[in-house]
């Protein structure tokens, strides 16, 4: 499935009905007074969280939403009845913004979670409202109001606890299908992953955590270089960060310095994340050299994500490390 992102829409609450015009008449009362009903109000367009889906998908094919006006007023003081409201589905993690107001409106993340995005016009008034002693006859009624009109962004981030940074071919999408359920594609060639993947990896405790695949990310991408920009937000909910880097390359330091200059760049609060350096791809090495990478605070693991080695303290690290996290 194609997998996007953002989106732009048009929502509208349905008008409010029209107030009724109408005047009480029985047999034995020729002259009775005004009985015309409110009109009802429009439907409301709400935005709902649905769990099924993972990508924004559908709007490339429906980007207007309607909901539906109310009905007229009737008489005997029959009240109009309320227009249907509309429920337009997204996925968890979803960013609802107002772009004419460039305000957020609501940043939706938990099952069955909604927020009205557009209100209907209330209803007309029918002329029994406007009876007064003065005015014992009023052929009076409101027209309902109108529904709002919004033009919304939708941006998905995903919801992961852990995310996976490194340079493209440093074997972050085999550590992905190693540790969890996923399958995304492996290839020795630049950018395999072309857009993010999760995964859910059950740790031996029985605690589980939802880890996350993003491409590449390579100098410049802040700038939008390579495909890294476009899905760094993907990551930004998450609570810790795994730098992945490839033992086989010449200068690792230099290496980390550039994942770690080009996530402060795109946002200082993400590089601030708590992390865990993870050096792959050992098998490759004759001897492994230990070298000190990053400070003394942060744990570094040595694992080959290929052939299944250090797995098992890697995931003891990431679960330590998420344990600290919720106490803190």
């Amino acid at each position: 499935m194609l997998f996007i992102d953002y989106a732009e829409i048009s929502v509208k609450g349905g008008d409010g009905g029209r107030g009724c015009v109408s005047f009480r008449r029985e047999k034995y009362v020729p002259k009775g007074g005004p009985d015309g009903g409110d009109g009802g109000d429009g439907g409301n367009v709400v935005v709902q969280v649905d769990p099924h889906m993972t990508t924004l998908l559908d709007f490339r094919y429906k980007r207007h939403y309607k909901a539906e006006n109310g009905k007229t007023g009737a008489g005997a003081l029959k009240h109009g009845k309320k227009g249907k409201d509309v429920y337009v589905k997204v996925p968890p993690g979803t960013v609802i913004k107002d772009l004419d107001a460039g305000e957020i409106i609501a940043d939706l993340t938990l099952e069955g979670q909604m927020v009205v995005a557009a209100l209907g016009g209330k209803g007309g008034r029918g002329n029994a409202f406007f009876k007064s002693p003065t005015r014992q006859s009023p052929r009076k009624s409101d027209t309902g109001k109108k529904g709002e009109q919004k033009k919304l962004s939708l941006e998905l981030k995903l919801l992961a606890d852990v995310g996976i940074v490194g340079q493209p071919n440093a074997g972050k999408s085999t550590l992905l299908a190693k540790l969890s359920s996923a399958k995304p594609k492996i290839a020795n060639y630049p950018f395999t992953t072309l857009k993010p993947m999760l995964g859910m990896v059950k740790l031996e405790d029985h605690r589980s955590f939802v880890l996350a695949d993003i491409p590449g990310l390579i100098e410049g991408a802040h700038r939008g270089k390579g495909l890294g920009i476009k899905f760094l937000k993907h990551i930004q909910r998450t609570k810790l960060l795994l730098y992945l880097l490839d033992t086989t390359s010449e200068d690792l330091e230099s290496d980390y310095q550039a994942l770690l200059k080009e996530i402060e760049l795109f946002d200082s609060l993400l590089s601030q994340r708590p992390k865990v350096v993870v050096l792959n791809k050992i098998d490759l090495l004759l001897k492994i050299k230990r070298k000190k990478i990053a400070n003394g605070k942060t744990p570094v693991c040595y694992i080959s994500a290929l052939m299944g080695k250090g797995l098992k303290d890697l995931l003891k690290t990431i679960g330590s490390e998420l344990e600290k996290i919720k106490k803190e």
